[in-house]
């Protein structure tokens, strides 16, 4: 009978013992989750921003990949042919002009015209008379 007794408060304190260590368990993780909640909105936010990145990295990729469909193609080819080699499709005339100071000084000049106010009247009759 005392064994059995013994047995029952036995179980009984390591209910006890049990609870408690439940309790600490569960207060263990609540504080850890509570301490990585600012980690967690961090990160949420650092892969939002690597998003964005991404993104935009996406765009500024196919915008790149458009000019160089644009360069390899036909007409980006004939145009750097005529414009930095001078060729031109048979049948074509090409015509080289000197450059922009060369031009110049070969045209005739411009007379530039003064706006030459005309005499003043007391001017005139000075004229008039002497």
């Amino acid at each position: 009978m005392k064994k059995a007794r013994f047995i029952e408060k036995f179980k009984e304190k390591l209910k006890k013992v049990y609870f408690v260590l439940t309790v600490i368990l569960l207060l263990f993780f609540i504080f850890s989750i509570a301490r990585n909640l600012p980690r967690v909105f961090e990160a949420k936010k650092r892969i939002d921003r690597a998003l964005e990145r991404v993104e935009k990295l996406k765009k500024e990729n196919e915008e790149i990949q458009k000019k160089m469909a644009e360069l390899k193609g036909e007409p980006y080819l004939e145009k750097q042919l005529r414009d930095k080699l001078g060729l031109a499709k048979e049948g074509e005339i090409v015509i080289v002009l000197p450059e922009a100071e060369i031009l110049r000084k070969l045209a005739p000049p411009i007379p530039e015209e003064e706006d030459i106010l005309p005499d003043p009247t007391w001017k005139k009759w000075l004229k008039l008379f002497y």
